[in-house]
């Protein structure tokens, strides 16, 4: 773990150092969340998913609720029929 000193600008900026930059790989446009409480603040580095885990988090989800749909008995035909009655209609 690197420690390293900066200063905040009068706008409220300031620089992270080259070397914890690399360590963490960001670069510019790299998102973080900003954690605060009393004299500490923690950046976060938030990462953005690819298209790919995207869309293998999205199979896994509907695989489980492919399971507990066919645990309950509720086939797919069935769930246009649940949705209209839900509504009202």
């Amino acid at each position: 773990m690197s420690i390293e000193t900066t200063k905040m600008s009068s706008r409220g900026q300031i620089v992270i150092p080259q070397d914890i930059r690399e360590s963490v790989e960001a670069k510019e446009g790299t998102v973080f969340a900003i954690f605060g409480n009393g004299d500490t603040i923690i950046l976060k580095k938030m990462e953005t998913p690819t298209k790919e885990k995207i869309i293998d988090d999205l199979r896994k989800i509907a695989k489980e609720g492919r399971k507990k749909a066919e645990k309950l008995g509720i086939k797919e035909s069935d769930v246009s029929i649940l949705i209209k009655k839900i509504r009202g209609r």
